[in-house]
């Protein structure tokens, strides 16, 4: 459910870094959906995976084509309202916003897909898997409540832990648990940096943890972990967010663009809507940034200096 440009502002914003930010749609920039100017404003979720987006997208933008790139760190939901109004010109990583998809592409018009990302999205409940080699059995939701003792923290209120990142993410855990009727208590670490570092606290010790995760994440390249399976996800079994029972959706990930942006945005635009890379592509930027410390700009910088055959067809 869940990051980092290149600009001084956004690259601060990498030490914070999931599917959530602080609202900064009031500070978009003057730039965003400017007629005749050769800039473009890009929209910049807080988890990593989207950083490694808008960072590429940003270096190939200012090295390749001679733009100049601002880039606005927005909540999920307020994004759209952003790009509906031109603060920013686009989105690139959109994890399903049914209701704000439905109000602003198809009943307003202001906004239009910019087309699919290439990587699918996959929301989930996971325990490490070297907890799930001890207990087979855990990675079936049925017998969650079996091992909620395990997961008890003092957070958790003398239930099970069920670690979340950022409430600003896509999640349904608070009406699964009550559904489900499990003995869990979610719990919000705050940000996709705060749960990681939890989760590797846990790994290094090989404790227990339950925690909603997500892929595409370079994280389990470092801390193994198995999905839980939780009730399968079925059309419109979660259309209504109060009765949510049912486990999350694959989601191929897409791109949003300003409706005028899309329409006056030349170069820029034709561009961002090409942009289309694999999950490999993307952990291997999100592995760059967030475990061996690269700056966006350099861990952009050297995929693009080594994937030419990826990104020149971008330019076609």
């Amino acid at each position: 459910m869940r990051r980092t440009a290149i600009t001084a502002a956004v690259a601060a914003l990498a030490l914070t870094t999931g599917c959530g930010a602080a609202d900064m749609t009031k500070q978009a920039s003057p730039f965003a959906n400017a007629r005749g100017a050769k800039t473009v404003t890009l929209s910049v979720q807080s988890w990593v995976g989207a950083q490694a987006d808008a960072a590429v997208a940003q270096y190939i933008l200012e090295h390749k084509l001679g733009y100049r790139v601002d880039t606005v760190q927005v909540d999920e939901v307020p994004a759209w309202d952003a790009l509906s109004q031109g603060r920013v010109d686009a989105l690139l990583e959109d994890w399903g916003h049914p209701e704000q998809e439905e109000r602003y592409v198809r009943r307003k018009g202001t906004v239009v897909s910019g087309g699919g990302l290439g990587v699918t999205g996959h929301i989930g409940w996971f325990v490490p898997t070297y907890l799930a080699k001890r207990h087979p059995d855990v990675t079936d939701w049925r017998n969650l409540d079996k091992y909620a003792p395990l997961f008890r923290t003092a957070e958790s209120g003398g239930k099970g832990q069920l670690m979340d990142g950022s409430p600003s993410y896509v999640t349904n855990d608070k009406a699964l648990v009550k559904n489900l009727g499990l003995d869990y208590q979610v719990v919000f670490a705050g940000s996709e940096a705060a749960q990681i570092t939890q989760i590797k606290r846990f790994a290094k010790e090989k404790k227990p943890f339950l925690t909603y995760w997500y892929a595409p994440q370079w994280l389990f390249e470092k801390v193994p972990m198995t999905e839980v399976r939780l009730p399968p996800h079925k059309e419109g079994c979660d259309a209504d967010p109060d009765k949510v029972a049912c486990g999350y959706p694959h989601t191929p990930l897409k791109k949003y663009l300003n409706a005028d942006f899309a329409k006056s945005g030349g170069a820029a635009a034709a561009f961002l809507k090409k942009f289309r890379w694999t999950t490999e592509d993307q952990n291997e930027v999100s592995l760059m940034i967030a475990e061996q410390k690269l700056s966006p700009a350099e861990a952009a910088k050297k995929w693009v200096d080594s994937h030419p055959s990826v990104w020149k067809k971008w330019l076609s």
